[in-house]
């Protein structure tokens, strides 16, 4: 193979990651709302992988809400472990995940290996075809968590980011439902 076909070649492995945008913010900062007002800009239909789990009423209600708030068009898949397949399953279709760090928390309480699942979502994420958004919540903003088990969660939430950070084409962050780009194009 030449240098430039492997060149073409690598570059084509990527291209899924360049229609990527990695949207962080805090809790309740409109991250969800902004990432679906991109994907609903695209032609129907749009997939929202849905990877929390509701173990209590209070989380019931949040699922509840935010499929409520959902426009017409959406095709909702539960997954709260294997969302790179998911990612495959749905390659073509403009995606929302919503979110990486409930899918960390899934990962982390079923005791996966974080470094090797951040890695085969970069690899599905790499193979898509049509645009992507992935929602995830910046806790590394605030206190030191007291347990281990909080400090461990908010240190690979912090490391998943900034992999993913880096592979992606655009990083928005939210605050107070206003996004700010930190990487890519900066028109919104």
């Amino acid at each position: 193979m030449s240098t430039h076909s492997l060149g073409a070649e690598q570059a084509k492995n990527r291209q899924g990651l360049h229609s990527t945008t990695l949207v962080l913010g805090g809790a309740r900062s409109g991250k969800s709302r902004f990432a679906e007002s991109r994907v609903t800009a695209h032609p129907t239909p749009w997939v929202y992988v849905a990877t929390g789990r509701a173990f209590d009423t209070e989380m019931q209600e949040r699922i509840a809400h935010h499929q409520r708030s959902r426009a017409k068009g959406w095709l909702t898949v539960e997954e709260p472990f294997a969302v790179p397949e998911a990612l495959r399953l749905h390659s073509t279709t403009p995606l929302l995940l919503d979110c990486l760090t409930l899918w960390l928390t899934n990962l982390l309480l079923e005791e996966y290996d974080i470094a090797a699942a951040t890695q085969q979502l970069i690899h599905a994420l790499a193979s898509r075809q049509a645009p992507t958004f992935l929602v995830g919540n910046e806790v590394g903003l605030g206190i030191v968590p007291e347990n281990a088990l909080a400090r461990r969660f908010r240190d690979e939430a912090g490391l998943m980011h900034q992999k993913l950070a880096a592979e992606v084409g655009r990083v928005v962050f939210i605050a107070a439902g206003l996004p700010l780009v930190l990487k890519g194009e900066r028109r919104l």
